[in-house]
């Protein structure tokens, strides 16, 4: 059985294998302080002393959270030399280091994390496993690549609007976004105060679930639910507008699979979405919420920001404090609508992406890369928009390039949706 420091010296060389993505995927490397973590776990683990089931697992995490002593870039290389150094290490990294993880980098990322196709023009974009000529899906664009080529066995990311779900879905994996109050935002660079999450990404539910509870302080045990107990609601209508056929193939396989294990299943078409639209029509609430955040780098180095991302934010530069004060008051009216859907169903289920990844040469212009963001973060963000627990699972039912089936939960309901998901992660892998 390999050690710790055997796991990390692996990660090493798949992180410097010159035919890999290492380069792309990590901005930050912790050689030292890995090798120390590494060893301290294997010594705990002789003496049989251990922290926990995360007690020497290696992990990489986002380019947005702080650690000590170093400025946090945010993807961002304009950022990085305004900023000063981190005066401690993000709770989130704290509580991981005390549950004895190993820290091996630091992720690629969209500029500010602030689009779903993954593309960062500063420091590379790393391809998608499943095919290099396409796009990752971000904006924890490097942490799925990570996890997918096997460059430790963890990414903690972040959530806005599918940042974890939808590179989980075009690269294969399981990615997680939590209830939004449960894990601490502090010491994670925003995009959104309204809409980010922190979740993790990894090759199977169990090691979400292990890495969420870390995060929430909470225990760390899951028991699968079983399905002949679960109502599931396969939602209908938008979500599926514009699906193309690779997914709506994979996505009909898994529901033929799972179509007998539910305790019930019903289609719904969520009239709540219907708020969600009318708020993004007038301006959603994240760009607003990075203009706050953004407004003064932008006036004085905006050339240096990806373009894309720059023109995202720029949007919501004329909106006034009453047009986004009725914003958040419609999101509320929304949130109360769709919660009244859980009295009825335990899940929601759909496709985490309509589309498959794109490749780059399909997203180089603005107005492409406009359309297929727009189409990569449309599921997802309905699970930001209305504070849902969401969960993106991998179909490998024989498509030929990766697709994602998502579940929602209820707010508040993480733990159960996460058992859930094991029993549906079960089922689809039988």
């Amino acid at each position: 059985m390999k050690t710790s420091r055997d796991r990390l010296e692996d990660t090493f060389a798949r992180i410097a294998d010159p035919k890999g993505e290492g380069v792309r995927i990590c901005l930050t490397v912790y050689t030292d302080e890995a090798r120390r973590a590494a060893d301290a776990a294997d010594a705990r683990a002789k003496a049989g002393q251990s922290l926990g089931p995360m007690d020497g697992v290696v992990i990489t995490i986002k380019d947005l959270f702080d650690i000590k002593g170093e400025v946090t870039r945010a993807g961002s290389k304009v950022l990085a030399a305004r900023s000063q150094p981190a005066t401690a290490d993000a709770p989130v990294v704290g509580r991981l280091r005390d549950a004895g993880a190993v820290i091996v980098a630091k992720t690629n990322m969209v500029e500010f994390a602030f689009s779903g196709v993954g593309l960062n023009p500063h420091f590379g974009t790393p391809g998608n496993p499943a095919d290099r000529s396409r796009v990752p899906g971000g904006s924890t664009s490097g942490g799925a690549v990570a996890v997918a080529d096997g460059i430790g066995a963890i990414t903690i990311g972040t959530d806005t609007g599918g940042s974890t779900r939808i590179p989980a879905a075009l690269c294969g994996i399981v990615g997680y976004k939590p209830t939004q109050k449960r894990i601490s935002r502090e010491g994670a660079y925003p995009l959104s105060f309204s809409l980010d999450s922190i979740g993790p990404m990894a090759t199977s539910v169990a090691e979400c679930a292990l890495a969420d509870a870390i995060m929430a302080g909470e225990a760390t045990d899951l028991t699968p639910i079983g399905l002949n107990s679960v109502r599931a609601g396969l939602v209908q209508g938008l979500p599926l507008e514009g699906i193309d056929g690779t997914v709506s193939a994979a996505l009909a396989k898994a529901l033929a699979k799972l179509s007998g294990a539910w305790k019930s299943a019903a289609d719904v078409t969520p009239d709540a979405i219907s708020v969600m639209l009318g708020v993004n029509e007038r301006g959603g609430l994240a760009p607003p919420e990075a203009y706050a955040i953004h407004r003064q780098l932008l006036a004085e180095q905006g050339d240096g920001v990806d373009p894309f991302v720059r023109q995202r934010i720029m949007r919501a530069s004329a909106m006034t404090m009453p047009d986004y004060v009725m914003l958040v008051e419609d999101r509320k009216r929304g949130i109360a609508q769709m919660d009244a859907l859980f009295d009825r169903f335990d899940v929601l289920v759909l496709p985490t992406t309509p589309i498959v990844a794109p490749t780059r040469a399909e997203v180089a212009n603005l107005d492409e890369f406009g359309k297929r963001n727009v189409l990569l973060l449309r599921n997802a963000s309905i699970g930001n928009f209305f504070d849902l627990c969401a969960i993106s699972l991998p179909i490998n039912l024989g498509n030929a390039l990766p697709c994602g089936l998502m579940l929602f939960g209820r707010h508040g309901s993480d733990r159960k949706l996460l058992a859930i998901a094991a029993s549906v992660e079960q089922a689809l892998a039988r």
